[in-house]
């Protein structure tokens, strides 16, 4: 696992629902976030029956899907045909990609079909016990967990579900968008701390500053939505970042990651001329 410290930052575009059901879509925004620099992309993959009861599915939602909330969740869901053409497209374009499994069907359909690099648990379902057991035990592969929206202390439990082998955390704020004062980087310390884990970020602020940070405070792994369009249909474009932001995250960060260095003073050659002029005394 390339992910921690002694290695650069893990850059992940989440395209998550954005790409509002267009396998079309879907195929550009990996292709604009490999162009961007990203290391992966991620999917949501649900199996809508099981993570929504009949009540949710059939209140009134309209959408271009129809006019029910299931009919706007099985037509934001891709099966196999599209995770087929999304998985030939990473590899032609040489990016990682995973999904964030909300149910163990869904789960087992990912771990079954393909060949993640990760396993991904969206902070929704980290009290999901049987979630996590089944994730933990299928195969011997990272997991990383958002913990949006969760307390120390069900944090704890899922660690203790989860155990520390290959366990990724990322803080997270589960809004969207999420407010900056909101953010609290400095919880990145406090996993760290805590947990004696690699610790991520996972935002849905809409700067770029603040991730860039985050990176600073020793983020190993950096997660963002994209969209092609803020302005397209769909409710997490507003807290996406379009293909010319990801690719200015992407700089910033490798930049920070340079400038950060090893934390041992010394005096650089191109210093000492500087030094030799200015102190003559």
């Amino acid at each position: 696992m390339n992910i921690g410290d002694g290695h650069p930052c893990y850059i992940v575009a989440e395209i998550g629902i954005n790409h509002n059901g267009s396998l079309d879509t879907a195929l550009d925004m990996i292709a604009a976030a490999k162009a961007a620099g990203c290391d992966a992309v991620k999917f949501q993959k649900r199996t809508v029956d099981i993570v929504y009861t009949a009540e949710e599915l059939a209140k009134p939602r309209e959408s271009v899907f129809g006019h029910t909330n299931g009919d706007l969740k099985r037509g934001l869901e891709f099966d196999k045909p599209e995770y087929d053409a999304i998985d030939k497209q990473c590899k032609l374009l040489g990016i990682d990609w995973f999904a964030s499994c909300w149910d163990t069907a869904a789960l087992m359909f990912i771990f079954w079909l393909y060949d993640p690099p990760f396993y991904k648990i969206a902070s929704a379902c980290l009290i999901n016990d049987d979630l996590l057991s089944v994730t933990r035990e299928i195969g011997k592969k990272p997991i990383i967990l958002s913990t949006g929206g969760s307390t120390l202390e069900q944090i704890d439990h899922a660690v203790e579900i989860l155990g520390k082998d290959d366990l990724i955390l990322l803080h997270c704020n589960a809004s969207y968008p999420a407010y900056n004062d909101e953010l609290n980087l400095r919880t990145i310390t406090t996993l760290k701390r805590r947990y004696g884990l690699p610790v991520g970020y996972s935002g849905h602020e809409l700067a770029i500053a603040t991730t860039v940070a985050a990176v600073a405070l020793g983020a190993c792994v950096v997660e963002r939505h994209i969209t092609l369009d803020r302005s397209m249909w769909g409710s997490d474009q507003q807290a996406s970042l379009e293909p010319h932001e990801f690719a200015e995250l992407v700089r910033d960060i490798r930049f920070v990651e340079a400038a950060m260095g090893d934390g041992v003073k010394r005096v650089y050659e191109r210093e000492v001329a500087v030094m030799q002029k200015l102190r003559r005394i």
